[in-house]
């Protein structure tokens, strides 16, 4: 599968850490390199912005702007109900001026942002203009992703209306992670359940009862495996989605462990590995190799397959 597509399938991938989206693709494709994803980047046939939940996305283009779109306003109503100091006029006119600037300059620094601007409509001005991060900031060999260029100028703007939008972001969600539930596709795409409500209506989608009774919901062809299907070792990166709030039904991630990785004196998470479906241990790069940690006993048979997983991504982090 392509870089696009796969993306479009896991609902896109975080990307606040930069190297996270590398290693978030090398377990899920077979035969990933980080230049691939380098070269994809700089061709814009993915692209990385805020969006669900306020938070920077790998992408496809396909996506970008109905996610957009859909989180548009409750992430403007949410900035301005916790930043009093600021207007919807005066955000909006923050907006026009740095459109200008791009528009002449092509990219800026989140420094010349702020220059331009002052700190508080710096930092809430893509609520109000989509933006992008462009490479080389936000990739493997520059993490921090701090360089910004107007999503209209990369990405076709597609003709789709707010209500539109929300349904394809409900159906992208649901195609990666249903059946979910109404809590757990709120929670994914920070909208309130309120608002999701009339899309939930309007969209043809199958209802399953879950192991509590709870109403899930799944697009009509999702894909059910055998409860049987092997699950092969695998190793996350920091901030994997299937492991976040919305997907706590799934039970990947054991509740015994969540503290360990989801702390406030540990803001980036941890990368983990799993065994059989569910997190089982940490792991780390360290001089030149993939280090374990597991959480639970481990067989032979596993140990080995976590071993070769953990040489192969070792070659991920030595790649020139």
């Amino acid at each position: 599968m392509d870089l696009p597509r796969a993306l479009e399938r896991v609902v896109g991938i975080q990307a606040q850490y930069a190297p996270a989206v590398y290693v978030g693709l090398w377990t899920r494709l077979a035969g990933f390199d980080r230049a691939a994803l380098d070269v994809a980047l700089e061709d814009h046939g993915v692209v990385q912005g805020a969006l669900m939940r306020a938070t920077i996305h790998l992408v496809s283009p396909i996506d970008y702007w109905p996610f957009a779109l859909a989180v548009r306003r409750p992430r403007r109503a949410q900035w301005l109900r916790t930043r009093r100091e600021t207007t919807a006029a005066q955000m909006a006119g923050a907006a026009r001026r740095l459109r200008r600037r791009l528009d002449d300059d092509g990219s800026l620094r989140a420094r010349e942002v702020d220059a331009l601007l002052g700190r508080p409509y710096a930092l809430g001005v893509g609520l109000w203009l989509d933006l992008l991060r462009e490479p080389p900031s936000g990739t493997w060999a520059r993490r921090r992703a701090d360089l910004y260029a107007l999503a209209e100028q990369h990405v076709p703007a597609g003709r789709v209306t707010s209500a539109q939008a929300v349904e394809h972001l409900v159906c992208s969600y649901l195609r990666g992670f249903g059946p979910a539930a109404r809590a757990d596709i709120a929670s994914f795409t920070g909208l309130a359940p309120g608002a999701l409500a009339p899309a939930l209506r309007r969209m043809e989608l199958r209802h399953f009862a879950g192991p509590d009774g709870q109403d899930l919901l799944d697009v009509p062809d999702g894909l059910l495996p055998d409860p049987e299907t092997p699950a092969p070792v695998r190793l996350l990166p920091v901030w994997d989605a299937t492991l976040l709030v919305h997907a706590r039904r799934t039970a990947i991630l054991p509740e015994e462990y969540r503290p360990r990785i989801f702390t406030s004196t540990n803001p980036h998470s941890l990368n983990t590995f799993l065994v059989d479906g569910a997190v089982a241990g940490s792991w780390a790069y360290r001089d030149g190799r993939i280090v374990l940690d597991a959480w639970t006993g481990i067989d032979p048979a596993t140990r080995r397959a976590l071993d070769d997983e953990a040489q192969r991504l070792a070659g991920l982090h030595q790649a020139p």
